[in-house]
């Protein structure tokens, strides 16, 4: 019988993962498309997550919560702007609309439009997990050996077309 390839430094991993909301039991982030990272070698996963990670296999699935008042801070209220629709372009007037907010200082924010009616519309400065609980669901995909390459990127390096192959010809 073959051992699986266990999650380990310098191993290649691909997860998907979703985000729920430990109190409504709701799907607040779907990632469809395979995460790929070289585990040790970068930190594209929270380390609380990568932990969990380590010693496991294909085919497994965790589950890790995730204190966001801890990651986050606290919802800042200040943070919540309500202003008449008219004072906003059409262009941001949609739930979930990102709009980027500058200060006198030139350091840039995002807000997201949390609420929109025939009056009014709302954003909110607060990362979207902000004062929520919430769980990360991982299913492990692929571990195997990264390459030397994907190690020093700390992700898979997707091959360019053969430039060199296709000049050769020409000559």
């Amino acid at each position: 019988m073959i051992m699986p390839e266990l999650i380990e430094d310098n191993k290649y991993v691909e997860l998907t993962y979703k985000v729920i909301d430990k109190k409504t039991e709701t799907v607040l982030t779907l990632v469809e498309f395979p995460l790929g990272y070289v585990h040790g070698a970068n930190q594209v996963l929270l380390p609380a997550i990568t932990n969990e990670l380590e010693g496991k296999a294909v085919g497994d699935t965790i589950e890790v919560s995730i204190d966001s008042k801890a990651l986050f801070g606290p919802r800042d209220e200040s943070l919540v702007i309500t202003d008449y629709i008219e004072n906003v372009p059409e262009d941001y007037r949609e739930v979930g609309t990102t709009i980027v907010m500058e200060n006198e200082k030139g350091e840039t924010k995002n807000f997201i439009v949390t609420r929109a009616d025939d009056k009014t519309l709302t954003i909110d400065g607060n990362h979207p997990l902000c004062g929520r609980d919430v769980i990360f669901r991982l299913e492990i995909l692929t571990v195997r050996d990264a390459t030397e390459e994907e190690i020093e990127a700390g992700g898979k390096i997707d091959a360019g077309p053969d430039f060199d192959g296709a000049l050769q010809k020409l000559h």
